[in-house]
């Protein structure tokens, strides 16, 4: 396959991908961040924030060449509601602790990514530039990344998703041949209400108590995202979650598991 040839395919496997940056603080790190992810091809850029950042600093810093991205940019009040069509979320982080688990380098996450991109809808997620991604924020993320550094300085925004993006498009370019897909999986939106089905059944049952329940998320989320759930095992888990409802409510349960 020719290097022309090579690329346009490489850009329509790209197609689902977006660049999410959470809260940025400067327009000029938004242009940034478009202009990289332009060059790198990918095409769809949001910004989760009350407000759009200043047009007249995005523009300078995406230059006509990323000037799509911006006029297309998308905006979204929180990051659930930014990623909630996606399959697989992505999040960046420089920090380490004990809630921050599946930490990858940008290029196991790469050879974990692709596999994907043919029938997931994908996002990389940058939190702002002072903080980072909270905790909650992370607790959205199928995995994490942590971009290695010499003295655990922080990167630039633009510079951060110029690194992953960078190296997503180099690897695929790489590529002699596409990786086997893997199968659709089921949005953030849809795993995000199973985990509501399962908090009020593990409360119906006195399982669960108010002090557990920041703990019970951030785990229980870690290890369904890590994993990954097809659309039809959600729906098996929201029916066992209505049967354990209605036999704490004293109502009559239905047997067999399929309708």
């Amino acid at each position: 396959m020719g290097v022309h040839k090579k690329l346009e395919a490489v850009k329509e496997q790209l197609a689902g991908v977006r660049v999410v940056l959470v809260r940025p603080k400067y327009g000029e790190n938004v242009g940034g961040a478009a202009r990289v992810a332009h060059n790198m091809g990918i095409s769809r850029l949001v910004v989760v924030a009350h407000g759009m950042p200043e047009q007249a600093a995005m523009e300078k810093m995406a230059t006509h060449h990323a000037k799509d991205l911006i006029t297309n940019l998308t905006l979204a009040p929180t990051l659930a509601e930014a990623v909630a069509d996606c399959s697989w979320v992505v999040g960046t982080t420089a920090r380490q602790g004990r809630r921050r688990f599946f930490l990858e380098n940008p290029a196991q996450m790469v050879e974990h990514l692709l596999p994907k991109l043919a029938k997931n809808q994908v996002a990389l997620v940058f939190g702002p530039e002072n903080q980072g991604l909270s905790n909650a924020e992370l607790e959205l993320c199928n995995a994490t990344v942590t971009i290695p550094t010499a003295d655990f300085s922080s990167l630039n925004l633009a510079q951060a998703v110029g690194v992953l993006c960078y190296e997503l498009f180099s690897t695929m370019m790489a590529r002699k041949e596409s990786p086997a897909a893997a199968p659709s999986q089921a949005s953030s939106r849809v795993l995000t209400a199973m985990y509501d089905d399962l908090e009020k059944s593990l409360r119906a049952i006195g399982y669960l108590q108010e002090s557990d329940l920041g703990y019970w998320r951030h785990n229980i989320s870690h290890f369904f995202n890590r994993i990954g759930l097809r659309a039809r095992e959600v729906k098996l888990v929201k029916g066992i979650c209505q049967q354990v409802q209605w036999l704490a409510e004293g109502r009559p349960v239905k047997g067999g598991g399929r309708k």
